[in-house]
């Protein structure tokens, strides 16, 4: 298990106090992966397939597996107006919440891929990408477990707060 720590800047400890956040995730083989688990980040990686990425070269899938078992897979998709384009989370999760409107997201696999290859080390979703998660977390009212893919670790968070820590959620808006 490995343990990432980060820390609040102190400029003066007279006038600031230290914030440390931790968080914890582990780290496995693809052999180390539960079947369910191994069958889901198969579907990740197959999706990246089916990316459209003719700017960046950079092929991103995704797979969710649904509180009834099935599974949804999505990809990134550019556009020459690079903000027109969406990740292959959002893809995927909008897809989920639209046509399983009550089906919670238990697990998400995600693999990036160059052209060269899977990448050497996992990949964590864009900041926009974590905010999607965290809004399906609440919606769904559990923690979605997370899958980073890379040929030579997978990474394993248990819930989006190991990678938003301090989020923003509608929480905030009442």
């Amino acid at each position: 298990m490995k343990t990432f720590t980060t820390f609040a800047y102190q400029q003066n400890p007279h006038v600031m106090k230290e914030l440390k956040i931790e968080i914890q995730m582990q780290t496995c083989t693809y052999d180390e992966l539960p079947d369910e688990e191994r069958k889901l980040m198969d579907a990740a990686c197959e999706a990246t397939n089916r990316s459209y990425a003719p700017y960046s070269h950079f092929s991103v899938g995704a797979a969710a597996l649904l509180e009834n078992g099935t599974v949804v897979t999505g990809t990134n998709q550019e556009n020459a107006a690079y903000p027109s384009g969406i990740c292959a989370e959002r893809t995927t999760l909008f897809y989920a919440n639209s046509q399983y409107p009550d089906q919670g997201v238990k697990t998400l696999a995600i693999a990036a891929r160059s052209e060269e290859g899977f990448l050497d080390r996992p990949i964590p979703p864009c900041g926009a990408c974590r905010q999607v998660l965290l809004e399906t977390e609440k919606r769904y009212g559990f923690p979605m477990r997370i899958l980073l893919y890379s040929k030579n670790e997978i990474y394993i968070l248990n819930g989006v707060g190991s990678l938003l820590p301090l989020s923003f959620d509608g929480d905030f808006l009442k």
